[in-house]
């Protein structure tokens, strides 16, 4: 008899990441960011849209299950004593972003990415040429 030894680590059913949940708004002590640039350790930077840029560490609930990148809006929690220093606690998709954009809730000439790709691999780099793009001096396939 056979044991069945592989996918004791499975996860269970994904959650679908295209549902709509309902939009956030910032409340007092709290503040709409968007990341410049990653730091390593749990940590980024980011430019709050109150003119100030902080140094945000993201909360644990978030780490390796949230992924966020240069250039994402997000939601910061501000601390009392470090004026330069906030908390992530919440990545904005998007659509949302452009949500809270219609809404007035963030500054017009902000650029919201548009890529969003799962697992970090994307295939925005292929491109197919024809052969009238390259030149016409290729070989036929249905000739060889």
């Amino acid at each position: 008899m056979s044991r069945n030894k592989g996918a004791k680590n499975r996860k269970g059913p994904r959650r679908d990441q295209d549902e709509k949940r309902e939009l956030i708004f910032k409340e007092e002590c709290q503040e709409y960011a968007q990341v410049v640039r990653m730091l390593g350790n749990g940590r980024l930077e980011a430019n709050c849209f109150d003119g100030k840029k902080r140094m945000c560490t993201i909360r644990g609930k978030m780490i390796r299950r949230v992924w966020i990148k240069p250039g994402d809006v997000i939601l910061v929690s501000l601390r009392d004593f470090q004026d330069d220093k906030a908390d992530v606690i919440l990545k904005y998709s998007p659509d949302e972003a452009k949500r809270l954009k219609e809404f007035g809730h963030i500054p017009e000439h902000i650029q919201i990415s548009e890529a969003q790709t799962e697992g970090g691999a994307g295939n925005d780099d292929i491109r197919f040429v024809s052969d009238d793009e390259d030149g016409g001096d290729g070989v036929d396939v249905d000739t060889l």
